[in-house]
């Protein structure tokens, strides 16, 4: 099955706020091997100008994977997620992600394509405080593979 291409342009509402946790953050910091002190350490942080533990450039993809179960989960747009595989991901920081944010997601589509039985799905989400401050753009391409 196709993706179509007319689902280009659609804008989801936005998700539920997401606390950004200290504790999220040295975890995830710590499964990446990030070992920076600002990924765990708050006075190390505030030494840079946080105002607390910073977050790995690629911590917003926890985020993210879970706001953009409304676009795969759309059953008008038909991915069948145990087709998908992840194709490509990037980041357009405004500032870091720092432990105390709430975070809210916007995802839009931007792109379909379909070519040789495989549908291409770029998706940008947009990263906000609840008050409204960008804080970063990721963008996430999905293969989702033919049957044949």
């Amino acid at each position: 099955m196709s993706l179509d291409p007319s689902f280009v342009g659609r804008t989801y509402p936005p998700t539920a706020p997401y606390q950004v946790g200290r504790e999220k953050i040295r975890e995830f910091a710590t499964a990446i091997g990030a070992t920076d002190p600002a990924h765990h350490d708050p006075e190390a942080a505030r030494a840079l100008g946080h105002s607390d533990v910073v977050a790995p450039p690629t911590f917003p993809v926890i985020v993210t994977m879970a706001a953009s179960r409304q676009i795969v989960e759309d059953p008008a747009l038909g991915v069948d997620y145990s087709r998908v595989v992840h194709g490509d991901q990037r980041f357009a920081y405004t500032r870091p992600v720092v432990a105390g944010d709430e975070l809210v997601c916007v995802n839009t589509i931007e792109e379909i394509t379909n070519r040789g039985g495989h549908g291409f799905l770029t998706t940008r989400t947009d990263v906000s405080t609840v008050a409204g401050e960008p804080v970063v753009a990721v963008w996430s391409k999905i293969v989702v593979r033919g049957e044949a």
